[in-house]
């Protein structure tokens, strides 16, 4: 399919119609740089969904964090229902650099685990923009990392049709190549198994798998099958299996970079020796000549990314490829820079870090100098490769600003008719005594409190002061496991508690219509915590609720404030004016839950509900078969997305680990 096709049961309204039409003719004009400013629930979204319908072009949606992207993954999913909307993240569940510490000569071995089910999406998206048009991927900022050459990944895949000549050992030879797994036990995620005339493939970007039926030197039948059962679902006359991993190379490519290998390590290893550095030179002969091995033997290597630019033909010091390059083979595509403000800046400080930490593995002896060639683009070079692009905010930075020009479309109206939050600026002097009071005001509505502090400490001790005064909270900053902090939001949003007192973690995108109060401490600390754009997202985050009220605790009117305050007016007025002018009685937002399959929750009760009605009491015998069945469950919480079930189990299964019973 080529043509998007946009499904809601809602129209264009508000501002959405004037900021769609905007668009929309910026960029056949040949606008390459606009922005749409729009504010909290105005439904940017869904503007953005409507561009893409009307200019029918694949597009790249760029998110600052998972959390924002799983969101938006969720609403064009419903959005585009017969299209293919892909998820490209960091596939990592945990993950600990290489890295090397002069000062206490501590070397530190890259450690992670990949989500398996996170792998597979991303080679979905990146299938899916090999084999079709009609395709919206919403990425995060990692999706500047190098991931291979989507040349040779497209190259290295695998034709079968029927009537065709190949053997069972030419088929399987060709899986093995492009990183297959043959296992006869276990039927998963690119590994394919091999039984009587039958070639069974798990492709990581499908549900189901591919049977080739041979027959002597000829392909007799390909058919789609049930992975489990191995139900046929239907005949294919011709199939194309792509890779399992990205980094892949042809055996052409793969001669031609081990020799290249081995006359860098001989420079490198001398100029070591030059400079004194023996045992950096020893050490880097021994490791570069084990994976040297590892790539002649099995075709691959443990970090074979930090050789990738010799299996791309790149030059030293040429930008790798990254999932941007697998849009370039279209001629036109949209770019979404979502949360602008914050996104533009982590892609360009991505370099700078990944670089230093790179250096000293190579200064040391543990890398070679291509391990460099294997990071984040600059951002320059990211420039270089924006199409036509949106960046959409409601506080845009400098930056999108100035390359926008004139080309800035405002989306001040909301369709709810809900305005901009009242804000109050209120004396810190009894500011908690009075915040206490506004807690249990909105509380009587059913609303819940979001509360801003400025130091983790004071996050933590206000939040040990709530409690006291039996209102239910809890805090949340940068110190807490990233699994908690999904389901602390998801506690919250449940109405499992009452307040939640954070620092800056809440303030772009966070959709928790719930909210009916904000309260900002020290709102008159002008600074990162506390300049323009934040106070105007903070305060955004009660402007999906009818009652919404911010309240900024300060005792002088900074210059951040009173803009922020003057822009919030201005917008509220504007909205004030519609409303009256289409007879609109504004409402909360009611929003139900993006149910997908990606996203599939287990039961939602704790590990130790789990635990309880599922598994015996721990004893000295069955304790090791308690601690495999809980790490099962774990793994298969992981898989499907459920990060905040896998945490309670894993905090389970470390107390289980640790226990000592007779």
């Amino acid at each position: 399919m080529d043509q998007f096709e946009l499904v809601s049961n809602f129209t264009p309204a508000g501002d959405q119609p004037k900021a769609i039409d905007a668009l929309v003719k910026g960029v056949l004009a040949g606008d390459k740089r606009q922005t749409l400013l729009g504010v909290t629930g105005s439904g940017k979204t869904f503007t953005m969904a409507n561009v893409i319908a009307r200019l029918n072009r694949p597009t790249l949606i760029l998110s600052p964090n998972k959390v924002l992207a799983a969101q938006l993954y969720g609403e064009f999913k419903q959005f585009f229902p017969h299209n293919a909307v892909e998820y490209f993240i960091s596939y990592y569940d945990y993950y600990q650099p290489e890295a090397y510490i002069p000062q206490t000569d501590t070397y530190i071995e890259k450690d992670s685990a990949v989500n398996e089910q996170i792998d597979k999406l991303r080679l979905k998206a990146t299938t899916s923009l090999l084999t079709r048009k009609d395709v919206v991927v919403v990425a995060s900022v990692s999706c500047i990392y190098n991931i291979g050459s989507p040349d040779s990944f497209n190259e290295m895949r695998i034709y079968v049709k029927k009537g065709a000549q190949m053997t069972r050992g030419q088929l399987s030879g060709h899986l093995i190549k492009i990183q297959y797994q043959r296992n006869e036990m276990e039927f998963a995620s690119g590994m394919f198994r091999m039984r009587g005339p039958f070639v069974d493939v798990m492709t990581p970007y499908s549900p189901n798998a591919v049977r080739v039926e041979i027959a002597g030197k000829t392909i007799a039948h390909i058919y789609e099958i049930h992975p489990i059962t191995g139900n046929v679902l239907a005949e294919l006359d011709e199939a194309w299996i792509y890779p399992a991993k990205h980094f892949v190379a042809t055996e052409e490519d793969t001669q031609n970079a081990l020799a290249q290998i081995e006359k860098d390590l001989e420079v490198r290893h001398a100029q070591l020796i030059a400079q004194g550095k023996e045992m950096e030179a020893y050490r880097l002969k021994q490791r570069t000549e084990y994976d040297l091995e590892m790539i002649r033997q099995a075709g691959f290597c443990s970090g074979i990314e930090n050789y990738s630019r010799y299996m791309d033909g790149r030059k030293e010091g040429e930008r790798p490829q990254c999932l941007v390059d697998y849009f370039r083979r279209f001629d036109d595509f949209l770019l979404f820079v979502d949360e602008s403000h914050v996104a533009l800046p982590q892609v360009r400080g991505m370099f700078n870090g990944d670089r230093a930490r790179k250096q000293m593995l190579v200064d040391f002896g543990f890398r070679l100098p291509s391990a460099l060639d294997n990071r984040p683009l600059k951002f320059d070079e990211f420039e270089k490769l924006m199409p036509s692009t949106v960046f959409v905010s409601a506080t845009p930075g400098p930056y999108e600003l100035t390359v926008s020009g004139n080309h800035i479309v405002e989306q001040v109206i909301r369709p709810t008719g809900l305005v901009d939050p009242k804000v109050i600026v209120h004396p810190t002097a009894g500011q908690i005594d009075h915040l206490v009071e506004k807690i249990a005001e909105h509380k009587k509505r059913g609303e819940r409190t979001l509360v801003l502090a400025l130091t983790k400490k004071t996050a933590e001790d206000l939040s040990e002061f709530f409690i006291s005064k039996k209102i239910k909270t809890r805090y949340l900053h940068s110190d807490i496991d990233s699994l908690e902090r999904v389901e602390i939001l998801r506690q919250f949003k449940a109405g499992e508690f009452d307040v939640l007192v954070g620092i800056n973690l809440l303030r772009e995108g966070i959709d928790i219509p719930q909210v009916g109060l904000v309260a900002i401490l020290g709102a008159d600390n002008e600074g990162f915590l506390r300049n323009t754009t934040t106070l105007i997202q903070i305060s955004g985050r009660a402007a999906r609720n009818v009652g919404g009220e911010v309240i900024l605790y300060a005792d002088r009117k900074t210059d951040s404030i009173k803009y922020a305050l003057n822009e919030m007016n201005r917008r509220r007025e504007m909205q004030e004016a519609y409303n009256k002018e289409h007879h609109i009685t504004p409402k909360t937002i009611h929003k139900t839950e993006t149910d997908l399959k990606e996203f599939e929750r287990q039961t939602q009760t704790s590990a130790f509900g789990i635990l309880s009605e599922s598994l015996p009491t721990p004893t000295a015998k069955n304790i090791k078969n308690l601690v495999g069945e809980l790490e099962q469950q774990m793994h298969q919480a992981a898989d499907s997305l459920n990060f905040e079930l896998a945490a309670e189990l894993r905090d389970r299964l470390f107390e289980l680990k640790q226990m000592k019973l007779k």
